[in-house]
């Protein structure tokens, strides 16, 4: 059940970017000029689903872009994947701006960002209308998101033991 003031359409971002939007003031969110094409209505209230997918490059580039604006960004594993972190205004779609957020080649200006506690939800492609899910949808971090210490206590617990975890196979995949 949600607050019948929030917004019944959703946009998926993959992360870390969907942070970026909540929490860092991402302005623009880039898309295809096709992919904007298909999101219709265009402009109003929306709420920011968070992909459940998120690669290491994806996330690397994302770290190192918001580090050169001097914005810290969360440890991988820190981010919510899976379902809605908040809410935006989508209020014009543009083909440039100044923002250094924009890299087009279209951009949804965003604005009025706001979170929300975390609700597991299954994303889809363009505007989608969302509906809350369980929370055995929402994906574990992947091996390579956990911090170093606990990848070696892994390690350790798996040398002592000659079962593979099916959530280790899991997370390598």
């Amino acid at each position: 059940m949600r607050d019948a003031a929030f917004p019944t359409l959703a946009i998926s971002v993959r992360q870390p970017w969907a942070w970026a939007i909540i929490h860092a003031g991402k302005t623009i969110e880039n898309r295809s000029r096709g992919a904007v094409m298909h999101m219709i209505p265009q402009l109003g209230p929306r709420a920011i689903h968070a992909a459940k997918g998120m690669t290491r490059d994806e996330y690397n580039a994302g770290r190192e872009f918001m580090a050169s604006l001097g914005i810290a960004c969360p440890e991988p594993a820190e981010l919510l994947r899976g379902g809605i972190i908040g809410r935006v205004d989508v209020v014009a779609v543009v083909s440039e701006s100044a923002s250094l957020w924009f890299h087009g080649p279209k951009g949804l200006v965003l604005e009025n960002a706001a979170p929300c506690a975390f609700i597991p939800s299954v994303g889809d492609r363009g505007y989608f209308g969302w509906t809350r899910a369980d929370a055995s949808i929402v994906p574990p971090p992947a091996k390579w998101m956990l911090p170093s210490i606990a990848v070696e206590a892994a390690a350790k617990t798996r040398a002592k033991s000659p079962q593979l975890d099916l959530i280790d196979l899991v997370q390598s995949s």
